[in-house]
């Protein structure tokens, strides 16, 4: 129900701002109705108690639960902080109505008020007085209410004359909200009284909870981990009670908040067997591994691994087991911590260097905390992967272990991938519901480096995968001729270099795939692998095409532009002409000009020409891996050089003219960078990526390399 309410919601109402209560209260009123839920907002009585009958109370909290956590879910930014610390779904309702009302509706709720109570609004309040007033909760202990109002405004010396006399109104809670002067106090971010009231209660007021079901300790692993800490050391059950609606122990509540301070002295007074009780499936022991490897904090996840290997295959709260949760770890290298200690060196032997020891000393550790989570990831791989020994295939085959392998072969963790199949080599053979290999995945998923080490590996261990088709009689080719997931192609800037490193992917793959299996012909498409890519391909051939004419055009017009101007120049040379000789031929700056004219001149029509080429191509699929790029290199290079010795015999030129004037041709100089500047920001990075991508190392360096892959490289 709860579910439907959020959704009715939001998709049927505006989000609550300052200028639209009306027309939200009367929607949200009606949703209410519809849902038998305005009662909770509209009874006039209080809420039942636990003590007065458990299935009542726990009726009415789950109720109030539901509203509340709608009325949270329609409020925007500027007005959730009214409730923010609201705990009654009616209560919250009363202090938007209160806060949110029309002027002129509030005036005819307070026109009777006498003037001194309205000239109280203006006066100024602090922070913590404005809460005291404004927030109902505290208006709930009728029996107490001056205890409360001393915890709210951090007036500890009245609070305590007032427990003296009143020891029981430690425990005492609130009607709506459910809240202990402890809950207020953490609430409030008050440390001092927090831990004070700690002090003066029993272990069994520790563990009272607040309508929601929320403990003190719930709210001070969010909000204050020395309270928290304070409370554990004086009531150790509180460790393996559930302690929140998520029904999660104080230990992942700290995780999940990002205190690892505090969840590391949790963790090291918590019992393991409320980790790895049976009851949940272990699923705390799991969740608590799956926090420490998103948040990168694998120490207790390492030390928890060592104590209960088990816990490898366990099922977290989202449904996953630690084991697949680290196939999306990818393991830095030793490499990149030598690059952190060679900059830190650097930075150590730099004299303009203002920082001095400080930068050294964040190097240092940044270099040492690079160090220690890389030593620490290996050591939870290895042990986790080290749970699959002695496995058989079909104990694997649709466990876990499958689902982990492929999905780190789809975010190219190799590293896991190695380290799993040194534990158990029949991993290899593990396939998916489509009986598709984890190499022919690889290529699916265009992850070159899983490619590389499969390929590198099956040949190592003389393993025949190449001839192998899925259910469906796709090849690996097939897979080559499929379209590279969007994440793949995203990261190259232009269509033209994705269609090319779309056919070196299907070259590759063609290479070693036994020629027979060339021409086979899949069940799905009723295709071959070749003309499946033309299909799988043909708008991005035509995007390349596109794109690469307008780009050629464009470069035409510039570079047709420049073997104007230049061939001009050579007959109007600076200075002039005297008995057929220009006047500065004696002078070396002269020279230059020529030479830079001349240069421009070859180079622009060289362009051109090229360009042309392009245009006049016939745009085929092979074009596109070499013949194609290698033109808009030449062209692209051609036309940056006419462009940088366009500029030189201008500067060259100004300075013969201006020879005397040198205050003014140094900055008209300078101005002349301007558009070599222009092109290397705007075309230089395209026509650098080109020759990477053309005759590079490329991305299937495994053949070129003797040296196979080692289980142990890391």
């Amino acid at each position: 129900m709860a579910a439907t309410i959020v959704s009715n919601v939001i998709a049927n109402l505006k989000v609550l701002n300052h200028d639209n209560y009306e027309d939200w209260s009367f929607h949200f009123k009606t949703y209410l109705l519809a849902e038998d839920l305005w009662e909770v907002v509209e009874e006039t009585s209080e809420p039942p108690r636990r003590e007065d009958g458990e299935a009542e109370f726990m009726g009415w909290r789950k109720n109030n639960a539901k509203v509340l956590h709608a009325i949270q879910t329609c409020c925007g930014d500027d007005t959730y902080f009214i409730i923010r610390c609201i705990s009654s779904a009616k209560v919250a309702w009363d202090t938007l109505a209160e806060k949110l009302k029309p002027a002129d509706q509030v005036l005819e709720n307070t026109e009777d008020v006498p003037l001194m109570a309205h000239e109280e609004l203006n006066t100024g309040l602090t922070r913590k007085e404005e809460y005291c007033k404004t927030n109902d909760d505290f208006n709930e202990f009728s029996h107490y209410q001056p205890l409360i109002d001393a915890v709210a405004k951090g007036d500890w010396s009245s609070a305590e004359k007032y427990l003296t006399m009143h020891p029981d109104a430690i425990r005492e809670r609130g009607s709506l909200s459910g809240s202990t002067a402890l809950h207020i106090a953490v609430s409030m971010e008050n440390e001092y009284m927090a831990k004070e009231l700690v002090k003066l209660m029993t272990e069994e007021d520790l563990e009272i909870e607040d309508a929601n079901g929320v403990t003190a300790i719930a709210l001070a692993t969010q909000i204050g981990p020395e309270v928290a800490r304070c409370i554990i050391e004086k009531n150790k059950r509180l460790l393996c009670i559930p302690c929140n609606l998520l029904n999660t122990i104080p230990l992942i509540m700290a995780c999940h908040s990002g205190h690892w301070g505090l969840a590391r002295y949790l963790y090291s007074v918590t019992p393991l067997e409320a980790l790895t009780s049976t009851q949940d499936n272990c699923r705390t022991g799991a969740d608590l591994i799956s926090h420490c490897f998103s948040s990168k904090e694998l120490d207790i996840a390492l030390d928890l691994i060592q104590r209960c290997s088990n816990l490898t295959f366990a099922t977290n709260s989202t449904g996953k087991t630690p084991l697949q949760e680290l196939a999306f770890i990818h393991i830095r290298h030793a490499s990149g911590i030598r690059d952190v200690r060679i900059d830190v060196q650097k930075q150590a032997h730099d004299p303009v260097n203002d920082q001095g020891d400080l930068t050294i000393r964040s190097g240092i550790d940044h270099m040492y905390k690079m160090k220690q989570i890389h030593v620490q990831s290996l050591e939870v791989l290895q042990g986790m992967c080290k749970m699959t020994e002695g496995l058989s295939l079909k104990q694997m085959q649709g466990s876990s272990v499958q689902t982990a392998l492929f999905k780190a072969v789809e975010h190219g963790n190799d590293e896991f991938l190695r380290q799993l199949f040194a534990a158990n080599i029949l991993a290899l053979e593990i396939y998916d519901e489509n009986a598709r290999g984890m190499f022919q995945f690889s290529i699916e998923c265009r992850q070159e480096k899983v490619y590389n080490f499969f390929h590198d590996f099956i040949r190592v261990m003389n393993v025949r995968t190449e001839s192998r088709v899925d259910k469906f009689n796709n090849t690996l080719l097939h897979s080559a001729a499929r379209l590279s997931p969007p994440a793949q192609l995203k990261h190259i800037q232009c269509a033209a270099l994705q269609m090319q490193r779309e056919l070196q992917w299907f070259k590759e793959v063609e290479k070693i795939v036994p020629s027979k299996f060339l021409e086979v012909v899949n069940y799905t498409d009723d295709m071959t692998a070749r003309d499946l890519f033309t299909k799988n391909h043909k708008e991005l051939a035509n995007e390349s095409e596109r794109s690469m004419k307008a780009t050629a055009t464009s470069c035409t017009v510039v570079a047709a532009l420049i073997v104007t101007i230049m061939f001009i120049a050579v007959f109007s040379v600076p200075g002039g002409s005297k008995a057929g000789f220009p006047v500065f031929l004696n002078k070396r700056i002269f020279m230059v000009f020529i030479v830079a004219d001349v240069f421009s001149l070859f180079s622009s029509t060289t362009s051109v020409v090229t360009f042309l080429g392009i245009l006049n191509s016939r745009y085929a699929e092979d074009d596109f891996l070499k013949s194609l790029p290698t033109k808009m290199m030449i062209g692209l290079f051609t036309l940056f050089s006419s462009i940088v010795t366009m500029m030189i015999a201008f500067s060259s030129t100004l300075f013969l003219m201006l020879e005397s004037k040198e205050w003014i041709v140094a900055p008209i100089i300078l101005l002349a960078s301007v558009p070599v500047i222009s092109f290397v920001w705007m075309q230089f990075s395209l026509l650098v990526e080109i020759f990477i991508s053309t005759y590079g190392a490329g991305i299937f360096f495994i053949n070129k390399k003797g040296k196979p892959w080692s289980f142990n490289s890391s």
